[in-house]
């Protein structure tokens, strides 16, 4: 996937010159692209969870992702409008990342005893694609200058926080 994402320029809708000397806008589309891919299976999950006989987990499931969504959309249309994506152009793309999910609900629900069985390493595939790109492209860039002790104690404090909501929520 790292070798076919850097050519997404064309989804941007920045024409091909501007991008040639825009590294910034590849790192910020392959992050979209992770995203939209850490996105089905987490739709997959909502969807088993609704599919089961269990609707209070199910609805726990399916809060939890809403809540990490909203971040997620703010940190995937913010850095597309930094480099030049226009606002609706962003918005659009945003909005297809979290489409994805949608999908996967559905295949999720409708396919749940088949799901079941795919669901951990769907999420494992998930959390790889993610921890690829953070460790890749994320920390690297947020590392840099001048900000090294403010992205690891920002790191470190999201880290805690997702501990502790882990502990209580469960």
């Amino acid at each position: 996937m790292d070798k076919l994402t850097p050519h997404l320029h064309n989804l941007s809708g920045i024409d091909v010159e501007k991008h040639a000397h825009n590294e910034s806008l590849d790192k910020v589309l392959l992050f979209v692209f992770a995203i939209a891919i850490h996105n089905f299976p987490e739709g997959l999950a909502a969807g088993v969870g609704f599919g089961s006989e269990d609707i209070g987990n199910a609805l726990m499931v399916a809060i939890g992702i809403a809540l990490q969504n909203i971040p997620e959309g703010m940190v995937i249309i913010s850095p597309m409008i930094l480099v030049g994506i226009s606002k609706r152009r962003a918005l659009l793309i945003g909005s297809a990342t979290g489409l994805v999910e949608v999908i996967g609900t559905f295949i999720g629900y409708f396919g749940s005893s088949i799901s079941e069985k795919i669901l951990p390493f769907a999420l494992a595939f998930a959390g790889g694609t993610m921890l690829y790109v953070i460790s890749d492209e994320m920390i690297p860039d947020t590392h840099s200058h001048g900000y090294e002790r403010l992205a690891t104690y920002s790191l470190l404090i999201g880290f805690t926080v997702m501990l502790v909501l882990d502990m209580f929520i469960g």
